[in-house]
């Protein structure tokens, strides 16, 4: 007995998925298009096409998907661009099984406002991105801070080490 393809697991069916283009994204994810479109299409083997009216883009399982979690590693791909990773960073996601995005805000760490905020953000950030860079190299991760969001994209183990270090840094 041969086993089941990802096609026959679900039935039949064809599975979705949609991942919503934030309106600032929107210009970088016409540049970048052919950079996300290739490995998806090719390596993965799940259809993509942008919705330019609902301005989300689609994701959709093909006959010869090779496995059914690939339509959510694409998903997440699409989602770590959306939030401002690069598509160099957030390929990773399709390749390696252990690498997760984590969100969220600083105020949930404490609570600033204005300046007291701005100053925070500052001392992470560092002069021309350094403390930043030199922050990731050393946690093996990648950080993007939209706002007052922050976005951390790595393994469990490397994003514990990186959450807590950048709540001890918005905590000073």
């Amino acid at each position: 007995m041969e086993p089941l393809t990802a096609h026959e697991t679900s039935d039949g069916g064809v599975q979705f998925r949609k991942v919503s283009v934030p309106p600032h994204r929107y210009s970088h994810l016409k540049k970048s298009w052919m950079d996300i479109y290739t490995p998806i299409y090719e390596q993965m083997k799940i259809d993509i096409c942008m919705d330019l009216k609902a301005r989300k883009v689609e994701l959709k399982t093909r006959q010869d998907t090779p496995d059914i979690s690939n339509l959510q590693k694409c998903a997440d791909f699409v989602h770590a661009f959306m939030l401002g990773f690069d598509v160099i960073d957030a390929i990773a996601l399709l390749r390696l099984d252990e690498l997760y995005v984590e969100s969220f805000e600083i105020k949930d760490v404490k609570t600033l406002r204005r300046e007291h905020l701005s100053r925070a953000i500052d001392r992470f950030s560092g002069k021309g991105g350094k403390t930043m860079f030199a922050f990731e190299n050393a946690t093996k991760t990648r950080i993007v801070i939209a706002d007052q969001k922050i976005h951390i994209l790595g393994s469990f183990a490397n994003m514990k080490v990186a959450r807590d270090s950048l709540c001890n840094l918005i905590r000073i």
